[in-house]
């Protein structure tokens, strides 16, 4: 399905609304309905304009602008330079927070998402936002990928909307930062629930390790409202933004 124009409706009974499971019906010119759920990222990424209109014009998500926002001052306020960081991008989608750490200044950055429809949505979308676009899964990343990242001397990494849902577990997460040069930037948002004690995804004992142990040092961190649900509650999150000092060892994960 690659159809450019479309309309979405909302299904009259959705009772229970869970993050990531709220349906919408898409309608494509011919006439075709196609029922989908707002994590079906791979289907979504498909029509063109869909994740846009869906995230950002239906359910108000702004977590790109808010935390590119949160490196950029964090950066500045420590006296560097945003034109000196090299990113990966980590769950880079369709390009919007590529796109918004190349309007800020980046002059390099490397994406990598597990769905090859992302890959193909950025550069039908956003072409030439990235250096390079791969569709790797970072807890298999084949060792002349991994070379050819490492080479890059990254020294910074993203990852916005993407943690605690099975998308990228701990583990990826971990071989992800480990792959950025000590003293690079690690700049990604979390759901508040998800940085608590009631957290059941492992990324709240992980950061809370990290931080007492050393491996990382916090510079910034925001609450804000990620986007809203389907019935309009609001989504709240955390924007963090820290220094790498030492990799994640396999015994944190």
């Amino acid at each position: 399905m690659d159809d450019s124009n479309f309309t979405m409706s909302i299904p009259r009974k959705t009772c229970e609304i869970v993050q990531g499971e709220e349906q919408f019906i898409i309608t494509c010119d011919d006439g075709r309905e196609v029922q989908m759920r707002a994590h079906d990222y791979n289907e979504i990424y498909k029509i063109p304009g869909l994740y846009e209109h869906l995230f950002y014009e239906n359910y108000k998500c702004n977590s790109p602008a808010v935390v590119c926002s949160e490196l950029v001052n964090t950066v500045e306020g420590s006296n560097q330079k945003i034109s000196n960081l090299k990113v990966l991008d980590v769950g880079a989608g369709n390009g919007m927070v590529g796109e918004e750490l190349v309007s800020a200044g980046v002059e390099t950055v490397i994406g990598i998402d597990i769905i090859e429809e992302a890959a193909m949505a950025t550069e039908r979308d956003r072409p030439g936002i990235y250096a390079d676009y791969f569709v790797e899964d970072l807890t298999r990343l084949p060792s002349g990928v991994e070379k050819r990242i490492t080479d890059e001397s990254l020294n910074c990494m993203t990852l916005v909307a993407a943690l605690g849902f099975g998308d990228i577990p701990p583990h990826a997460f971990a071989e992800a930062y480990n792959l950025i040069n000590e003293s690079g930037w690690i700049a990604f948002n979390i759901k508040d629930e998800f940085y608590s004690e009631k957290d059941q995804t492992g990324f709240s004992k992980l950061i809370q390790n990290m931080t007492a142990s050393g491996v990382w040092d916090i510079k910034s961190k925001k609450h804000y409202v990620h986007r809203l649900c389907q019935d309009g509650t609001p989504l709240e999150y955390y924007a963090i933004v820290g220094k790498k000092q030492e990799d994640i060892p396999n015994s944190m994960v």
